[in-house]
């Protein structure tokens, strides 16, 4: 892999690790479409330290203060009730399904799952589910000519249950092209969440997992073409340009819907299968480019 190689590749990581189009799926695509090796699922996996670190800073008061209650509960039994405790307990059950599934499902996520069929049909899929869940949302929101708003619940309200399936959502994003982001949130909207409450959930919960992912992957990073330099640039970048887009994103959702995303998947899945179709594209295309 060269630098400059790196440097976009570490661009397309920060521009959509957060946004609801799979970062995954983009890293893929932009290997297929510029004729490089698919950087793989090891650089994909690494490349996310640098954005979580990001969520780490930009969320550094929330979980400082949810770390700090979650090891006190630990000891003093008053703390057990309290919300930020709890919800140091939540994330740790919701990152139970990825982990599991993660280590199950290893050699599929880094083989057969990269097929650019499959790819093109979670973006549309899935683009279709967020587009539900978002409509489902602002018709809570507005209300309608002959019913009042619907409140919707925020995380005071996260319980197991709803943690869970929070979990089972981030799961989905093992496949590329679902979106951890994009599932999560969906998951969330769907289960009656404001969207703030949706996404910040997001962000926080893919923290372990992201995290754990990325140092099991470390002793790949310098296997095949892809080697630790280019590796550790890709990061750096993504840091940067993830910090920036976590700050738009979080303003973003408080005033607008996800429906310009949800448009995007679609469009880029059906653009996909044509150029797969047309012989453009081959199915496993950058898997042996270069």
């Amino acid at each position: 892999m060269s630098w400059f190689e790196s440097f976009v590749l570490g661009l397309v990581q920060g521009l959509t690790e957060f946004l609801p189009i799979s970062s995954s799926a983009h890293l893929r695509l932009t290997a297929a479409f510029a004729g490089w090796h698919d950087p793989g699922a090891a650089f994909t996996a690494i490349t996310q330290i640098g954005t979580e670190a990001a969520v780490l800073i930009y969320f550094r008061k929330d979980i400082v203060r949810i770390v700090s209650a979650w090891f006190r509960s630990l000891t003093e039994r008053s703390m057990r009730s309290d919300h930020d405790a709890q919800m140091g307990w939540l994330v740790i059950v919701g990152s139970i399904p990825i982990g599991v599934l993660g280590v199950t499902f290893k050699d599929q996520i880094e083989g057969p799952f990269r097929d650019l069929r499959l790819i093109a049909t979670t973006l549309i899929v899935m683009g279709i589910v967020l587009g539900i869940a978002d409509r489902l949302a602002a018709r809570d929101e507005v209300g309608g000519k002959h019913r009042a708003g619907k409140e919707r619940k925020t995380l005071k309200e996260l319980g197991v249950k709803d943690g869970l399936i929070f979990g089972f959502c981030q799961a989905m994003a093992l496949i590329p092209g679902v979106s951890r982001s994009g599932a999560t949130i969906s998951g969330g909207l769907l289960m009656g969440y404001t969207r703030e409450a949706a996404a910040r959930y997001s962000f926080l919960l893919a923290i372990p997992a992201v995290l754990a992912s990325g140092v099991f992957e470390l002793k790949d990073a310098g296997e095949g073409h892809v080697s630790w330099g280019p590796t550790i640039f890709a990061t750096v970048i993504a840091f940067g340009v993830g910090y920036a887009v976590i700050a738009w994103f979080m303003k973003f959702i408080t005033t607008k819907s996800f429906m310009p995303f949800v448009i995007y998947r679609v469009l880029l899945g059906v653009l996909l299968f044509v150029l797969v179709a047309a012989g453009v594209l081959s199915p496993h295309a950058g898997e042996s480019a270069g």
